[in-house]
């Protein structure tokens, strides 16, 4: 045996002696092409499917035959999901939602515009709004009041000078048409005083009309959408009136209004008034109400949003913030109250990942859109703009933010795939987040996408098969010692 080992080094070692440059020119530049076109299928491969195909080859077919068991993701917990597994796969992944807290047209976008020169609204997002006034506003029976009519045609009109101009025709054939008061209130209102004012006009119109539509409503069918239509326009007079007060300062007036509206048209959840009422008490610094208020949506049944989780985080680290030392924590380890503190953060870091950076203000905010996507950047963008002051207010609780938020991505390595509390991070997030939000924003992308380790370990080998190939072209004499020696 060990002369025949020793016959075969001789065999290689007169085979390797009598190697030209040639060959390792060619050798090595066939490395480099077969190794770049590894390179270009992984990379296509992971563009296309976010993974690389030979770590998903070895995982799902080499592992199991080496006895490697795949660990399965975590079942996500039943209190915080909201929608069970069927209710998940026929809800669409990026629904869009109305803003609870979206501006005014007139009085603040406009007023954007004006000192900026930048456009803070989207079409897409204009579009949707005008969907929605289509929706809310009008019914069937237009057709029988000339004002209706004219609104009809005013809530499709893409110029916001036209739509003020049919507002005021619509006055014209009559006065007590709440919807142009509606529209006036939006978008001609240049000072939100102004915007109170007409409001009121349309709850003055809109109370009449409604109990008008109440005494006739089992009629016929379409006394029922007429009812439907004028309660639609009676609850978004009213919540709009709350608002107002809200942002001229009359708080508790504000928190009458949005709890009268609650209580008086139950049904209406959907419209997430409770996520005003959430706003307006915080800033009440009503700790104990917006507990009550949680207490109430914070439930299995219900969808969850930012607003929520995030206030629940707020509460709870309120309870810790003031005397939490990360440097002390880490040497008595954490308290029961900091433990619940914690979790409550990456509970609501695993809901909406985009929100810390707004609050600790490492990304600058902009105008929030009329429509958001749950969970996305302009869910974040919206919550971040109105609630970032009551962060402030509650010493330290930035503070423990800063110190616990990132620790999520820990528990989650793979939160396109997995999900601790909550159903996977939607992938379609970013697409209609450019949507929503103006071209002048940094969209924020989460979860950025790491290239795999076959890609970057491709891409070394293509280059330095191909250095190899120049090294032995341009010095093919000292390539061949070299290889030799090696």
């Amino acid at each position: 045996l060990p002369l025949r080992l020793r016959d075969g080094l001789a065999a290689v070692t007169v085979f390797l002696s009598t190697l030209t440059p040639k060959f390792y020119f060619a050798l090595t530049v066939t490395s480099s092409f077969i190794s770049g076109l590894i390179f270009v299928f992984e990379w296509w491969h992971f563009r296309k499917y976010g993974t690389s195909f030979i770590e998903q080859v070895s995982v799902s077919h080499l592992r199991p035959l080496i006895g490697g068991v795949e660990n399965s993701p975590p079942a996500p917990a039943a209190f915080s999901v909201g929608e069970n597994e069927a209710n998940r796969q026929n809800m669409p992944e990026c629904k869009v939602w109305r803003n609870p807290l979206n501006l005014f047209r007139g009085a603040e976008y406009s007023r954007y515009t004006w000192v900026t020169g930048k456009e803070p609204l989207t079409y897409y997002d204009m579009n949707l709004s005008a969907q929605d006034h289509q929706n809310f506003f009008t019914c069937d029976t237009d057709a029988l009041r000339p004002s209706d009519t004219v609104m009809q045609k005013a809530w499709r009109e893409r110029n916001p000078q036209a739509r003020i101009k049919a507002a005021y025709q619509a006055l014209e054939l009559n006065n007590d048409c709440a919807t142009a008061y509606v529209l006036l209130a939006e978008e001609e209102a240049t000072t939100i005083v102004d915007a109170e004012k007409y409001f009121k006009q349309a709850l003055k119109a809109g109370e009449m009309i409604y109990r008008k539509s109440q005494n006739c409503h089992s009629q016929s069918p379409q006394h029922e959408a007429q009812l439907r239509r004028d309660t639609n326009v009676l609850v978004y007079v009213k919540r709009r009136l709350a608002m107002c007060a809200r942002k001229l300062g009359r708080i508790r007036e504000a928190v009458k209004m949005m709890r009268d509206l609650m209580k008086e048209f139950p049904l209406l959840s959907m419209l997430n008034i409770h996520e005003n009422l959430l706003e307006a008490l915080l800033e009440l610094q009503a700790y104990a109400d917006v507990q009550a208020v949680l207490a109430k949506y914070d439930d299995i049944s219900l969808p969850k949003s930012a607003a929520i989780c995030y206030t629940a985080a707020l509460l709870k680290a309120r309870a810790v913030s003031e005397r939490f030392s990360p440097e002390t924590a880490s040497k008595r380890g954490l308290s029961t109250a900091e433990i619940n503190a914690v979790e409550a953060i990456h509970r609501a870091v695993e809901f909406n990942p985009h929100v810390p950076k707004y609050l600790l203000e490492m990304k600058s905010l902009v105008l929030p859109p009329e429509h958001i996507l749950k969970r996305g950047d302009s869910e974040a963008v919206a919550y971040a703009f109105f609630h970032l002051q009551h962060w402030k207010r509650i010493e330290g609780a930035l503070n423990l933010l800063h110190c616990t938020w990132e620790g999520t991505f820990r528990m989650i390595p793979y939160p396109l795939e997995k999900g601790h509390l909550f159903y996977p991070y939607p992938s379609c997030t970013e697409t209609a987040d450019r949507e929503l939000l103006p071209t002048f924003h940094e969209v924020s992308v989460y979860p950025q996408k790491e290239l795999p380790f076959f890609i970057h370990f491709t891409a070394g080998l293509c280059s330095f098969s191909a250095m190899l190939a120049l090294l032995t072209h341009q010095f093919p004499e000292l390539m061949v010692i070299f290889a030799k020696a090696v």
